[in-house]
């Protein structure tokens, strides 16, 4: 059997049970492991498929923040390298939320490289996903600040992938509010 490859199977069963009841916030409620999913076929395609934990974290980047999974069973899951991915991209949910979009745009240009590819594809689904199905009492100007605030994180992020880098540029010309 490919590593590989049951990596990602386990990392995708891992990630979908632990998001089981969450939705997206969008006017479809989509469940929120179709952001994963997202995030991870991205990452996929940027590297050629050649990075296979870098698509686990991809499916696994929101379970330490949003699900209180914690860094050890990451660790022991799926390893240091893994886990290491996930924790680098975290947000400190301890700090208000203005705090934290203002520390990502801060500290996005000093994350590894492939963190930073993570961000870029992170924040490529969310703008995909605002302009395919927005939340429903979001105004023109919340979604323009929010595209504003992930240029912001991703021109911190940049250098790292063309392809990301391109699709991210392609979603945010489609919701050029």
């Amino acid at each position: 059997m490919n590593e590989d490859t049951l990596l990602i199977a386990s990392a995708l069963d891992f990630a979908a049970r632990k998001h089981v009841h969450q939705r997206r916030k969008g006017v479809d409620k989509e469940p929120y492991v179709n952001h994963l999913a997202e995030v991870a076929r991205l990452l996929a395609e940027a590297t050629d498929g050649a990075d296979a934990n870098l698509v686990a974290a991809g499916l696994l980047h929101d379970t330490i923040e949003d699900q209180g999974v914690r860094y050890e069973e990451l660790v022991e899951a799926f390893g240091r390298d893994i886990a290491d991915l996930v924790r680098e991209v975290t947000d400190d949910k301890t700090l208000e939320k203005a705090e934290r979009k203002r520390l990502q745009v801060e500290h996005a240009p000093h994350k590894s490289e492939r963190a930073r590819m993570l961000k870029i594809a992170d924040k490529t689904s969310n703008l995909r996903a605002i302009c395919n199905s927005p939340p429903a009492e979001w105004s023109e100007q919340r979604k323009r600040e929010y595209f504003d605030w992930a240029g912001r994180v991703v021109a911190g992020c940049r250098g790292v992938n063309d392809r990301l880098e391109a699709a991210f540029d392609a979603a945010w010309k489609q919701g050029a509010f």
